[in-house]
């Protein structure tokens, strides 16, 4: 049961983020872009959501190495807005990355 466990939750909390950071993205539609500046708008907005579904697609087949990328994200974040953010937004953003990162790796050095 707890292996059972530690197999799917890092997995729901990486499509969970994915659903949390398409969320930012919606307010692209309510600035006045136009059709197409809206479309250019939201597709830049939604990188942080294609980096996490390609992460759990990676995750998803190959555990260590898809760890390893949701963990580089998650440090790549806390560097970006290092010293332009409270802590926590480090917590929020960065927090579930690293964490589901650190469970597909505990998965499989548990299996």
């Amino acid at each position: 049961m707890k292996n059972k466990w530690l197999y799917w939750a890092p997995r729901i909390l990486a499509i969970s983020f994915a659903v949390f950071t398409t969320l930012f993205a919606v307010d692209v539609f309510w600035k006045g872009y136009g059709f197409w500046g809206t479309v250019l708008a939201l597709l830049i907005h939604l990188i942080p959501t294609y980096l996490i579904i390609i992460a759990t697609l990676v995750a998803w087949k190959w555990e260590t190495i898809g760890g390893i990328i949701f963990i580089v994200l998650g440090i790549s974040y806390i560097i970006m807005i290092m010293d332009k953010a409270s802590m926590i937004a480090y917590l929020v953003i960065a927090g579930p990355v690293i964490l589901a990162g650190s469970l597909f790796i505990l998965n499989k050095i548990i299996k």
